[in-house]
């Protein structure tokens, strides 16, 4: 099976505050895997 590649890409405002969520000892898990999910639709950075 070929898989379609993904053009979304969450915007960098999106990226920061699921970053937040993530490091948020008190996020509930529905929460981090929607941020988690944010995160792999980023850009890499270009070195």
């Amino acid at each position: 099976m070929s898989r379609k590649k993904n053009s979304e890409v969450t915007s960098a405002k999106a990226a920061s505050a699921a970053a937040k969520v993530l490091r948020n000892p008190k996020s509930s898990a529905a929460a981090k895997t929607a941020a988690a999910s944010a995160l792999t639709q980023r850009p890499n950075k270009r070195k």
